[in-house]
């Protein structure tokens, strides 16, 4: 009986410590893979910030005009909290809040002008999700603002609440946005066919 207990915690043992000699080779694996993903981001990170250096100045890129937010005046003059923005890293990267180019850009336009790196950074109505940070790659680096979304109707329709749409309405919406796709996915769950009418400049 003893003899049998003794192989039996044996053999135990021998499975544990196979089983510690895998999961030990998981993390080891997940651990070189996160330490070249981090230094990869790191690299990437590290290059724009040498290129703008290099440069003199941050090409930011901002809306086409949102007052508030990012707007210029007849003069060219640009104003804004995202305009803040883009200055307070001009003065943090290069010691001058004056060294910005700023680029407006399109919600249609914004990614594609980032990845591509026609502009250092995006600061502009942006929402964050899960899938822009996963799918296109990007990095978000804190929230200026935090909104909400409705919709605004006629007085004279008589609409005093959601409940009140009816199928065969027109909406109109800011294309590539996720106001957009938040639009299209309230009125299919709540069965109202309805015209998106889409536009890129407020």
């Amino acid at each position: 009986m003893l003899d049998y207990l003794l192989t039996n915690n044996l053999k135990k043992r021998k499975k544990m410590f196979k089983y510690l000699k895998q999961l030990t080779s998981l993390v080891a694996v997940i651990a070189v893979l996160f330490a070249f993903t981090t230094e990869s981001m790191a690299a990437k990170k590290s290059k724009t910030l040498k290129n703008t250096i290099k440069k003199g100045f941050v090409r930011c890129g901002v809306s086409q005009g949102l007052p508030g937010f990012s707007n210029a005046d007849a003069s060219g003059n640009w104003t804004g909290v995202d305009v803040d923005v883009c200055r307070a890293v001009a003065a943090a990267v290069l010691g001058d809040a004056s060294k910005v180019k700023f680029t407006p850009l399109s919600a249609k336009e914004r990614f594609t002008a980032l990845t591509a790196g026609e502009i250092d950074i995006l600061s502009r109505n942006t929402t964050w999700t899960l899938s822009r940070d996963a799918d296109i790659g990007l990095t978000f680096v804190g929230v200026n603002f935090y909104d909400g979304q409705g919709f605004m109707v006629r007085k004279s329709s008589g609409i005093t609440s959601t409940s009140d749409f009816k199928s065969g309405l027109s909406a109109c919406v800011n294309i590539g946005t996720t106001t957009e796709l938040n639009m299209r996915d309230f009125f299919t769950a709540n069965g109202i066919t309805y015209e998106p009418v889409v536009f890129e400049k407020w």
